[in-house]
C-alpha cells in the first residue's frame, strides 16, 4: 500500500491526542479503565460446532482484564448454570470479580460484543443483566426479549426489538449471550437452585431455566435489558428448524 502525496510537518501527537477532552469522554463512556473481570460460562455437550468455536475465539474483552472460561459439559442446562454459578460465588477469587458472561453452544456473538455489553453495564447500573439480541430459531422466530414491563401482570411475551439498535428493558433475558453482575447471584433470597427447567412436575408449570430464574429475581427488584445493537446469530447446524447450517 503506497502512502499518499503529502507535506509532513513535525506534529505526530496522533488522532486520539488531538482533542483530549473528547478522548477522555470516550474512554469514560467505554469504562475500559475500570476493573472488568469476567467469568465466561459455556454449557455444552461434548462437541461445539466449528462456527461457534470461531465466534468464541474471536471474542474480544476489555484490554488487560482477567477472563476465566468455564465449560459446563454434559449437564442439563439449568443444572449446568446452577452448579457453575454456585462454584463461582463460593470461590475465594472468582467471587470477587465483576461479571459473568454466558455463551451458549449455538450462539455466534460479534467480536466486540463483550466489550459493548460491559460498556452498557457501566452506563446502566440499574440493570443486573444485559444481553445481546438474538432470535428463536425457525422462520417464525421472535426476538428473545421476554416480557412487557408495562403490564402489571407478570408475563414473558416476546417484545419487539428496537429498530435503531437501542436498549429494550424486559422481564427476563435468555442466556445465549448475556452479561450478569456476579453480585446478584449472591442474593440468598433468590431460591436455589438458581436455574431450573420447569417440566410440569408437581404443578410447578413449564418454563426454560432462564425465565424461571427471572420470575424469581424480578420479585426482588432485579432488572434486565437487551442491547439491540449487539446482534447475535443463533446457529442451527443440524437443520432442526429449517435448512442445515442456518444462522437465524
Amino acid at each position: 500500500m503506497s502512502v499518499k502525496p503529502q507535506i509532513v510537518v513535525q506534529d505526530f501527537s496522533g488522532e486520539h491526542g488531538k482533542d483530549l477532552t473528547a478522548t477522555h469522554s470516550r474512554l469514560m463512556q467505554g469504562a475500559s479503565w475500570k476493573t472488568n473481570r469476567i467469568v465466561v460460562i459455556i454449557p455444552t455437550s461434548e462437541m461445539i460446532s466449528a462456527k461457534v468455536c470461531l465466534a468464541i475465539w474471536n471474542l474480544a474483552f476489555p484490554p488487560n482484564e482477567k477472563v476465566a472460561r468455564i465449560l459446563a459439559v454434559n449437564e442439563e442446562v439449568g443444572v449446568a448454570y446452577s452448579k457453575t454459578i454456585e462454584h463461582i460465588i463460593t470461590d475465594p477469587v472468582l467471587s470477587q470479580w465483576e461479571f459473568i458472561l454466558t455463551i451458549e453452544h449455538d450462539n455466534l456473538p460479534p467480536p466486540d460484543g463483550a466489550i459493548r455489553l460491559v460498556e452498557k453495564m457501566h452506563q446502566h447500573p440499574e440493570f443486573a443483566a444485559i444481553g445481546g439480541l438474538y432470535f428463536t430459531k425457525g422462520y417464525a422466530g421472535v426476538a428473545q426479549i421476554w416480557g412487557d414491563i408495562k403490564d402489571p401482570i407478570l408475563n414473558f411475551r416476546p417484545q419487539l426489538p428496537d429498530k435503531n439498535g437501542s436498549m429494550v428493558e424486559c422481564v427476563g433475558v435468555a442466556m445465549g449471550f448475556t452479561l450478569f453482575r456476579i453480585n446478584m447471584f449472591k442474593d440468598q433470597r433468590i431460591a436455589r437452585p438458581l436455574f431450573k427447567t420447569l417440566r410440569g412436575n408437581g404443578g410447578e408449570g413449564y418454563g426454560t431455566q432462564d425465565l424461571s430464574f427471572w420470575a424469581k429475581a424480578r420479585g426482588f427488584g432485579y432488572r434486565c435489558a437487551i442491547d439491540c445493537s449487539v446482534r447475535v446469530g443463533h446457529y442451527d447446524m443440524e437443520g432442526r428448524f429449517g435448512p442445515p447450517d442456518m444462522v437465524w
